[in-house]
């Protein structure tokens, strides 16, 4: 095998959760284009369905929307039960589903931490969870946990996001312990400060990302493309000597 053929995806199944838009699509698209079957889920069917075919018109592959709020575990279990009737298996899970609710900890509510913790933290679990035995029958999968820089520092004003990323980064690690004799790979990918949907208050606002801004030694937002490199590779075969890593992709943000 090539180097290159590595980091093909052929004939491999690959679920993107918050898969339907921002930057859940862009990582589906790019394990369409490596040739993987691609699923993505988002909690309003019709946006994961038309996703999906788009990317299925797009890259002349097989794809599957589905409908499923990822914080359910009924709703979770019959997602992986659908996958696994339709394509028989299960290869690549990126758990990308996410959201971010900022402000001082006197300011948040305990509703915010919920929402926060359950959608960033409970529902990746739940899809492990899922996934654990499929993939341990055939004996080859990868799962991407989709954390952040803050996941690794801290922050002000971010006291849900950064516990519930923290608390996924551990859990990749542990998840790498408990499955590293069953062929399944587990590591955290952690963005910096991307130009996504979410961080579009702060795109927008320069007094607000100046913070941010200051701090990242490329001295720019990062572009949802300059990520597609990094899940690719560790969804493939080229990742297969890499599990509990911690994989930053941040502008250097870390590296002060």
């Amino acid at each position: 095998m090539g180097v290159l053929d590595r980091f093909r995806l052929d004939q491999r199944v690959g679920l993107v959760t918050g898969g339907s838009r921002g930057l859940g699509r862009v990582m589906a698209e790019a394990l369409a284009e490596v040739g993987a079957f691609v699923v993505v889920t988002s909690r309003h069917q019709d946006a994961a369905q038309a996703a999906a075919q788009e990317i299925s018109s797009q890259y002349g592959i097989q794809a599957l929307g589905l409908g499923c709020d990822s914080t359910k575990g009924a709703e979770v279990s019959a997602a992986v039960a659908a996958i696994l009737d339709r394509f028989g298996r299960l290869d690549v899970l990126i758990n990308n589903a996410g959201i971010n609710i900022r402000g001082p900890i006197e300011q948040v509510s305990e509703a915010d931490w919920d929402a926060v913790v359950d959608t960033n933290l409970k529902g990746p679990w739940l899809f492990c969870k899922a996934v654990a035995e499929p993939m341990k029958r055939q004996k080859w999968g990868r799962v991407i946990n989709v954390s952040s820089m803050l996941g690794v520092v801290g922050l002000a004003d971010r006291t849900l996001y950064t516990a519930s990323k923290g608390g996924l980064t551990l859990l990749t690690k542990t998840l790498a312990l408990e499955w590293a004799t069953s062929g399944i790979n587990v590591n955290a990918l952690c963005p910096g400060p991307f130009a996504t949907e979410m961080n579009r208050p702060l795109v927008e606002n320069p007094a607000l990302a100046a913070p941010i801004m200051d701090h990242v030694p490329l001295a720019r937002w990062g572009q949802l493309e300059e990520l597609t490199p990094a899940v690719v590779f560790l969804a493939s075969e080229a990742s297969s000597y890499m599990t509990g890593a911690v994989m930053l992709v941040d502008g250097g943000y870390t590296a002060r």
